[in-house]
């Protein structure tokens, strides 16, 4: 999504690819990331309460849908008065805050559309499993209980 965007923001915008177009696919990566991690998290731990999986992407989305918008907003909004080049010296920036601009467009589409979707259709069907390797952990599959102390070595 990410990169998608941030094609079609260059191609629209007459932009080309350059050093400040990339650290700007760089910085719009890894908000998306960002929210695409928190957004499997939270869809973890639906599952995990027992929901199916459309109903876990359903919530998940839902209980993340403000943070992913404000912060994809935030940052777009503080990226606008560069990707606009103002002035001579902000045509030189103007590519990365279009980049920006543009991949977390995309980023945003594919974690609030995409990314639901996907994870309900992946796990569909599917058992709740932990992937914890804690053997302390009592939900993992390498769970080892602690065996019961003997009183007479303790004497």
């Amino acid at each position: 999504g990410v990169v998608t965007g941030v094609a079609a923001m260059l191609w629209l915008t007459g932009s080309t690819l350059n050093v400040q177009s990339f650290i700007g696919t760089i910085m719009a990566v890894g908000v998306a990331m960002a929210n695409a991690i928190l957004m499997v998290t939270f869809f973890q731990h639906y599952r995990q309460q027992g929901l199916a999986a459309e109903e876990a992407a359903r919530q998940g989305a839902a209980g993340r849908l403000r943070a992913i918008l404000m912060t994809s907003s935030a940052m777009i909004g503080g990226m606008l008065p560069m990707a606009l080049a103002l002035g001579e010296v902000g045509q030189q920036n103007a590519p990365l805050g279009r980049a920006v601009i543009g991949g977390l467009g995309g980023g945003t589409l594919a974690a609030l559309l995409v990314l639901p979707a996907a994870t309900a259709w992946l796990f569909r069907g599917r058992p709740f499993s932990s992937v914890s390797l804690d053997p302390d952990d009592p939900a993992s599959p390498y769970y080892e209980p602690a065996a019961p102390a003997d009183d007479a070595d303790h004497v």
